[in-house]
């Protein structure tokens, strides 16, 4: 069997930014490696073999948070769904080094932290897998020339259907009108359907939605957010 070729992917985002305080040091050295799903990276699994989601979770179903940002999010899922497994995937060590720090604090054990690219993720994550994926506040790469970076491409959403099951729901929240609006483009282009019926659907927050330090400072700041729930067909 002939090893896979790693595709060419560029990163755009910002992989670290402040120094870390000790105690977060501590998190990322004493609890990170036995989060992880499983071998993602391409050195440490260049075949690409599955990760075995069956056993990760012990059959649990299993949520994806693309882009955690500091986590809280995720780990109120985490403590209010204990019958449900969460993967997720952050490239920011900062970011990840706050989650780990909420995953002490709350206590949390049914969670697992990809501290890098979801592409990668995606490539090992076995077809339909996943039973509900959540984009929340992603980088909007504001200008123009960027926007083939943003998440709502088809290099992420050819993936990320490929590992959703069927009619499981994939949740986006923006505070970027220019993001709803190539959101509302492309996803429903690669097996996606919108299930807004009535304002209320996309301009209040879910029923479990926990709203984040980034949220609050939109909401500040005059940003209004939407709330976007697609369907996987």
């Amino acid at each position: 069997m002939s090893t896979p070729v790693k595709p060419r992917r560029n990163f755009y985002g910002r992989l670290k930014g402040h120094n870390l305080k000790q105690s977060q040091k501590d998190y990322l050295d004493q609890d990170l490696e036995a989060l992880s799903p499983g071998a993602v990276d391409w050195d440490a699994n260049p075949q690409r073999e599955m990760l075995d989601t069956d056993a990760m979770f012990d059959g649990k179903p299993i949520w994806l948070e693309v882009g955690f940002g500091g986590g809280e999010h995720m780990v109120h899922q985490a403590s209010n769904n204990p019958d449900t497994g969460i993967i997720g995937c952050e490239p920011y060590i900062n970011g990840v080094a706050m989650l780990l720090g909420k995953i002490r604090r709350e206590g949390v054990t049914n969670v697992k932290v990809h501290p890098g690219d979801a592409r990668d993720i995606f490539d090992i994550l076995p077809e339909q897998s996943i039973s509900k994926a959540f984009l929340l506040y992603p980088d909007p790469w504001p200008k123009t020339r960027h926007h083939r970076r943003r998440f709502v491409t088809e290099e992420h959403l050819v993936p990320l259907h490929r590992v959703l099951k069927k009619g499981a729901i994939f949740r986006v929240a923006t505070d970027i009108e220019d993001y709803v609006r190539q959101t509302l483009e492309e996803v429903p282009r690669y097996g996606f359907e919108w299930l807004a019926e009535r304002p209320d659907d996309w301009q209040k927050p879910w029923d479990d939605w926990y709203s984040t330090r980034y949220e609050q400072k939109a909401l500040r700041e005059g940003r209004v957010p939407h709330y976007l729930t697609f369907r996987r067909v």
